[in-house]
């Protein structure tokens, strides 16, 4: 879940991203505009949104469960069906403990990489990728800065569940280096990674 807030910008509104789709389509309440795809509720146009919802100052706001609660009353006030997001962290720091060529395709590589609570097959082009680096993992259901959303992929029939960062994805200011971000070793495996 992606919530953007640009009062200087866009004025009092609140963008809630909660996936992307090819064809949403559009449902206007009192204040407040529902995208969806199909019956799944994607994202909200939340208009006045400071009059029911407490926003920190900042244009990407971490989304939380009180938060969640207001946009649910809100929701409810307009007689929409509630969000259930999954609020866990979508960027985290990883430590790829594997690596190993790909069966079908020279220039990527099959990577296991250890998210903490489980470990994730990422499949990465970058040259600079190699075993026993921490990096900035991506995991499904991530929206990126640019508006790209992880969902799991196939590439060159190998499963891939996430992906690993370039400064560049991450909208960080590019220090040169061609491919991923490595990270020095005072990052923790786990350890939220916050994306502006």
């Amino acid at each position: 879940m992606k919530l953007t807030y640009n009062y200087q910008h866009v004025g009092d509104v609140l963008l809630v991203t909660l996936k992307k789709a090819e064809n949403p389509e559009y449902e206007f309440h009192e204040g407040l505009t529902v995208i969806r795809d199909g019956d799944e509720i994607i994202g909200l146009n939340i208009f006045e949104a400071s009059k029911h919802i407490e926003l920190p100052d900042a244009v990407n706001i971490e989304a939380d469960e009180k938060i969640l609660g207001s946009i649910n009353a809100l929701l409810a006030s307009r007689g929409v069906a509630k969000i259930d997001p999954d609020l866990s962290p979508k960027f985290v720091v990883g430590k790829v403990t594997e690596k190993s060529k790909h069966p079908d395709a020279d220039k990527l590589n099959v990577c296991k990489v250890d998210v903490g609570e489980e470990e994730l097959q990422i499949v990465c082009g970058a040259p600079n990728v190699d075993s026993g680096q921490h990096v900035v993992v991506a995991k499904v259901g991530a929206i990126m800065p640019d508006g790209l959303y992880i969902k799991p992929s196939t590439l060159r029939g190998v499963d891939s569940q996430g992906m690993i960062c370039s400064r560049k994805e991450l909208n960080l200011e590019d220090d040169g280096v061609k491919g991923i971000y490595v990270l020095d070793d005072s990052y923790e495996v786990a350890q939220p990674f916050e994306v502006k």
